[in-house]
């Protein structure tokens, strides 16, 4: 069976800590446990807005102060059935439930979880989901 997965990041390397912040998408095609296909995916409406926050507090999910935008954040990887994320606002978290989205809330390097996503190893931390 083929799955798409999508992980969000900075910098194409390594999980983005929070999925509003972060202005791109990797997607992985995997079939029978073997990544088939690879290709990244800006985020069209990324944002990261602080919305008048001091410079030492956390950003917000678009989607939780710009209502109708947080759904197209998901239209991007409408044929993905995985999310994998470093962090995310609980609104933005509830979007991706009901787009379908299997979430897995979990950082560090992007192989290291790709990997641990094919071998059923990688865990999800709802501890990662930023009560707003």
């Amino acid at each position: 069976m083929m799955k798409k997965v999508a992980i969000v990041t900075e910098n194409g390397t390594r999980i983005s800590s929070h999925f509003g912040s972060a202005p791109l998408f990797k997607i992985f095609t995997i079939e029978n446990g073997k990544v088939i296909g690879e290709e990244d995916r800006q985020k069209t409406n990324f944002g990261g807005h602080q919305h008048g926050h001091a410079d030492d507090e956390h950003r917000h999910d678009e989607g939780h102060h710009q209502h109708g935008k947080g759904a197209q954040m998901f239209l991007e990887i409408a044929d993905c059935q995985v999310l994998i994320c470093g962090g995310m606002g609980q609104p933005a978290f509830e979007k991706a439930q009901n787009a379908g989205l299997e979430i897995f809330l979990s950082g560090g390097e992007i192989d290291a979880a790709l990997n641990k996503y094919i071998t059923g190893e990688l865990g999800s931390d709802e501890r990662r989901i930023h009560k707003h």
